[in-house]
């Protein structure tokens, strides 16, 4: 008879070098909904769609709700499901509401967001939902019109969304609030819901019953006039190499960018694919966005490629294997995202799972 071949496991596979490596603090995020909720007499909410704006919902939502929040937001039914599997007993908002599955959706006590007389048919009467009315963005909702004719169940809540809120004396957020207004005198019993996060910090009138939070909480900067709150994540990337490059050479991919001195360049592993946008390189027309390494602020040079960046690192103690902070508290969100033409939201849902993501404070 054989002997039996031997059954010995394999060794397990080294821990694999992703080039980047992202820091989420949790914490963070739970004192600025702490802030947020401070600055209101509503009832503080917390959106956690698109991953909690790409900090990790498993990561996040159940240290908010620890923390007291009892009401979420997301935008679509499949993040309502999973997170219902994480937090069995708040209310969740689904803010785009829904097509099919709604037996699921009803088991999982998920609230949509009704936008249309047709998605309310489809919707059974015995389950609560929130009646969105469309004050004057042009997206979703019922015409105020529609809201204030409507006289079937009562809704569980009926909200709105401001467009301009992040620019406090835009007209058109008084005009909105005047329609809510009417929207709400048809439904007096019921609680509303307005106030995303530039409004709790800047319309205090619109706080209603119930504010829902977003960027903010993110530690992006909401609104015109007001200040970010503590920083939420920081993105490393890894120094691949430190090359010497003398003027009048150029940099990158189109030679977007000529060195106009001898320069020191770290190529960093990042790059668009990582959800670093493109348009924060620099050129000849325009300097890169900022980094910050071993205690000193430097810049992007050149254009920014789907796994690579150069920054450079002239007269700054910068040596292969080091990490350089390309966003965090050293280089705020909003600052890269105003040099790639964007804003902050941009960069965080855009942050993709390449990058080594820890759960630490920052």
């Amino acid at each position: 008879m054989l002997a039996a071949a031997s059954q010995t496991p394999p060794a397990p596979a080294p821990a694999a070098w992703t080039g980047s490596r992202l820091t989420v603090d949790p914490g963070a995020v739970v004192r600025n909904w702490k802030t947020l909720a401070a600055r209101t007499g509503a009832a503080c909410a917390a959106v956690v769609k698109a991953d909690a704006y790409g900090h990790g919902i498993e990561a996040v939502a159940p240290k908010l709700a620890a923390a007291g929040c009892r009401t979420f937001c997301v935008a679509l039914h499949a993040e309502g499901a999973r997170l219902r599997r994480l937090l069995p007993d708040v209310e969740i908002y689904v803010l785009n509401g829904l097509f099919d599955g709604v037996e699921d959706a009803v088991r999982d006590r998920l609230r949509p967001f009704i936008s249309s007389l047709d998605a309310l048919a489809d919707w059974p009467e015995h389950a609560p939902f929130a009646l969105n009315v469309d004050t004057g963005m042009n997206r979703l909702g019922v015409s105020v019109a529609e809201a204030v004719a409507y006289t079937g169940p009562a809704p569980a809540l009926i909200a709105s969304h401001f467009a301009c809120a992040d620019t406090p004396d835009h007209s058109l957020n008084a005009a909105q609030e005047a329609a809510f207004a009417a929207a709400r005198r048809a439904h007096p019993s019921v609680p509303a819901s307005f106030a995303n996060s530039a409004a709790i910090l800047t319309r205090p009138q619109a706080h209603y019953d119930l504010v829902r939070p977003g960027i903010a909480m993110y530690g992006a900067v909401a609104a015109e006039g007001t200040t970010a709150l503590e920083p939420t994540v920081r993105l490393e990337a890894r120094v691949i190499q430190v090359r010497e490059g003398v003027a009048g050479e150029t940099v990158g991919y189109g030679a977007a960018q000529t060195l106009t001195r001898p320069s020191r360049i770290a190529i960093v592993s990042l790059g668009y694919a990582d959800g670093y946008i493109r348009a924060a390189g620099g050129s000849d027309i325009h300097a890169g966005a900022p980094a910050f390494v071993n205690g000193h602020a430097v810049r992007l040079i050149g254009r920014v490629s789907m796994d690579l960046i150069a920054v450079d690192v002239t007269g700054v103690p910068c040596v292969r294997g080091d990490y350089i902070e390309m966003i965090g508290p050293n280089v705020p969100v909003d600052t890269v995202a105003a040099h790639a033409g964007t804003i902050g939201y941009e960069f965080f849902t855009g942050l993709t799972h390449r990058a080594d993501r820890r759960i630490a404070p920052l």
